[in-house]
């Protein structure tokens, strides 16, 4: 690739983020980033000077990829959790209306993809069933602030770092801050992005407030 036409790509605008499609596609790719920034930044900083060592060995391949796939879906279900709030305040829709069509686009990202063949059949199932669970639990609360969203997930997320647990040390505050800081500028990004009344019709959501239907 050229020089300008790297440049052109960093520091181009962002499109704005009007439909479900857009929207899905924004969590994607802020799922994917969120909780695979954290696993590889982290395996570095732990491996130090032997990093470049550690990254080349086939079984530390395998336990990335493993511990990324298995963080997938929780990072889909803290931007969907993000994307509830910034939608229902910039939006002003009303969350109980929002909520099932946001958890079906939600879903449609995730099935997005095959299998993964680090985890498996019965693993994957699994973890599409625990989406749909905190999916459910986004709505028995008042919205959070990005940077609280996380908390529930930490835990999880940081068991999956694919490094042996002894080795992890005192990392358990840093990642969670990560989170929290990684959390905050999402926000910040799909706030700017979003046109939230077209974002309304595309969901399905009447500017009254009634269902219409959703389709993807």
């Amino acid at each position: 690739m050229d020089l300008m036409g790297l440049y052109s790509k960093i520091f181009r605008p962002w499109p704005p983020i009007r439909d479900a499609t857009a929207l899905a596609d924004f969590i994607d790719e802020q799922s994917a980033f969120v909780v695979q920034k954290g696993i590889y930044e982290y395996s570095r900083a732990r491996a130090g000077h032997y990093a470049k060592v550690l990254f080349r060995e086939q079984s530390f391949q395998d336990a990335v990829e493993r511990s990324r796939w298995q963080a997938y879906p929780l990072g889909l279900a803290m931007i969907a959790e993000l994307a509830e709030g910034v939608l229902s305040t910039e939006g002003a829709l009303e969350r109980r209306l929002l909520l099932d069509p946001l958890a079906r686009v939600v879903l449609t990202v995730f099935d997005r993809y095959p299998i993964p063949e680090a985890l498996g059949e019965q693993v994957w199932t699994g973890a599409r069933a625990e989406l749909v669970r905190r999916l459910q639990l986004i709505g028995l609360h008042p919205p959070k602030r990005a940077m609280d969203i996380p908390e529930p997930f930490v835990d999880s997320y940081f068991a999956l770092m694919p490094i042996h647990k002894k080795l992890r040390g005192s990392d358990y505050g840093t990642t969670k801050n990560y989170l929290r800081v990684t959390l905050c500028n999402i926000h910040d990004e799909l706030t700017r992005r979003l046109d939230a009344k077209a974002m309304a019709g595309s969901l399905g959501l009447a500017e009254e407030g009634a269902p219409q239907g959703f389709g993807r």
